[in-house]
Order: C-alpha cells, then sequence, then structure tokens
C-alpha cells in the first residue's frame, strides 16, 4: 500500500510539473482575430455592442481613428475590480475590440486579455474575460506576434536592451489630491490640449485610479499618420488604439510610448520602429499639455 501512495504522489508532483511547463510554454499573442465579415462597418457594430452588452461588458467609449477603423472601449465590474489588484492595474482595466476595413472586408478583433493582464503585470487570472469575449464574438485565431511570447517574457516584457519596461512609468503631473488631479486631467481634454481629447474614463472598483482613453490628433505622435507606418500587416492592428493616461492617487501616469507601442507590435523592425523615433516623445509632450494646469 505504502508503495501505492509513492506512486500517486510522483503521478501527481508529474503532472503538476507538466502543467506549469506547458502554461510556460504556451505563447501568447497581442490580439484575437474574432471574426472577418462582409457586413457593413455601422451595422456590424451595432451587433457587437448588443452582443457584448448581453455578455455583461459596459461599452464606455468608441473612437474612429481614421476612415474604415472604429474602436470600442469595454469594462465589466470584474475587470476593474482585477485592476485594484496591482500596482499601475488600471491600465488593464478596459479592453478595446476594433472594426477595420481592409480588402473588401472587415476585420473584428480585440486585444487578448491574457496578453495585457500579463504585459501590465496584473494579478489574478484572465481565463473569465478571454472566454466571455470568445463567446461573444468569437476566436478564429491570435495574432500581433509570429512567435508569441511565453507569460514569463510577458511580465518582463521590453522591446529590446536598453528600452523601458512596464514599471518604466512616465509621471505627467502631480496634485495635492485624487480629486484635483481628476479635475484637472478633465479639464485639460476638455479643452483638447495638445491636440488630446477624451474617450473614455474608467474608474477602478476600490483603489483611487482611474484610465483615461484618449486621442491624440497633432504633433508626430498622432494616431493616424504613426499607424500608417507601423500597421501594415495582413491582419490590422486596430486596437492598439486609443492612447491612456492613468490617474493613480494625487500622480497622473502615461505608458512610456517605447514600451506602449512595442507591446502593441512586438514583431516591429527596429528600421519601422526609427521612421517614428519622434512619435514616443511627442506623444509624452501631448499628454503633458493635456494634463497640466
Amino acid at each position: 500500500m505504502r508503495y501505492v501512495h509513492i506512486a500517486v504522489l510522483l503521478l501527481s508532483l508529474l503532472l503538476s510539473s507538466f502543467s506549469l511547463f506547458a502554461q510556460e510554454m504556451e505563447r501568447v499573442r497581442p490580439f484575437v482575430l474574432a471574426e472577418t465579415s462582409q457586413t457593413p462597418l455601422a451595422e456590424k457594430r451595432d451587433m457587437i455592442k448588443a452582443a457584448l452588452e448581453k455578455a455583461g461588458f459596459t461599452v464606455v467609449g468608441e473612437y474612429a481613428p481614421y476612415t474604415g477603423a472604429d474602436v470600442l472601449i469595454i469594462t465589466n465590474d470584474a475587470l476593474r475590480k482585477q485592476a485594484a489588484a496591482s500596482q499601475w492595474g488600471g491600465y488593464g482595466a478596459a479592453l478595446r475590440v476594433a472594426l477595420t476595413q481592409k480588402d473588401g472586408m472587415l476585420q473584428v478583433s480585440y486585444t487578448n486579455p491574457k496578453w495585457m493582464s500579463n504585459v501590465y503585470r496584473m494579478s489574478g487570472d484572465s481565463t473569465q474575460m478571454s472566454t466571455l469575449l470568445e463567446s461573444a464574438l468569437g476566436n478564429k485565431s491570435a495574432f500581433g506576434s509570429s512567435g508569441g511570447r511565453t507569460v514569463e517574457n510577458l511580465r518582463e516584457y521590453h522591446y529590446m536592451m536598453f528600452m523601458p519596461y512596464f514599471d518604466d512609468q512616465v509621471e505627467l503631473a502631480s496634485y495635492d489630491s485624487h480629486q484635483a488631479a481628476l479635475d484637472a486631467v478633465e479639464a485639460g481634454l476638455a479643452a483638447e490640449k495638445g491636440g488630446v481629447s477624451k474617450i473614455s474614463r474608467v474608474e477602478v472598483i476600490g483603489k483611487d485610479e482611474v484610465l483615461f482613453n484618449v486621442a491624440v490628433k497633432q504633433g508626430a505622435g498622432a494616431d493616424e499618420p504613426v499607424m500608417q507606418i507601423i500597421d501594415q500587416a495582413d491582419l490590422r492592428h486596430t486596437a492598439h488604439l486609443p492612447y491612456d493616461l492613468l490617474v493613480s492617487g494625487n500622480k497622473v501616469y502615461m505608458l512610456h510610448g517605447k514600451f506602449r507601442i512595442a507591446q502593441s507590435f512586438p514583431d516591429l523592425t527596429m528600421s519601422t520602429f526609427m521612421k517614428i523615433s519622434d512619435a514616443p516623445d511627442a506623444i509624452e509632450t501631448s499628454l503633458k499639455m493635456a494634463v497640466s494646469q
């Protein structure tokens, strides 16, 4: 009987090790293609909104960065609660669904919850979000990185040596209180200072942290010209947009542009990256103008 117990224990340890190994070796990609369709964009957008709301998501914002592209910002209470459990987790308090016209077809895609939760070093499991989105919209294939990334790699992601990590946050402004910071951001976005305007606001549950999704319309970091250069693959990365501002406590942060762009375009060649070399600093300048009094 003793040998049976030992055998069971060894088998259990083996299976556990195999499970951890399989999870580690799983390759994650930044986006999920839900479907391709010949349905007109506006009609499909309405269908998607209805499906998302039925699945328990709230559409908190919508952005059309250029002709033939539309992005929906979505969240739910579970996501907003999960965001509170880690430092700067508010960046992951919303997901993005994109509709993109290309070659007579409409691509419907969304940010991969597993990619986002790990690249933003969030606590908790993203499986529920992935299941909800797959049930509501579909899951034809993951894309955005030819080789993908392991979870371990994502949690320490950077484009290359000497490039910023997730925790290399850019502090844009500091105020006397959380409310003062929110008021300043709202006022600046309403005035479209720096060519930046508000798309959505998502409040993290259980923490003084608020995510703003914003449109950048002016300067070398403007959304449309940057995407015209870097988004040229057959499957479009439209759900990279829009950019983010995070009010955490009394401070206003942004993800470093070289990190934020690279995590959506991990296969971007250095030669292409150099074509937008002015964009990260230009985005920072625009967002700093938007949130400063």
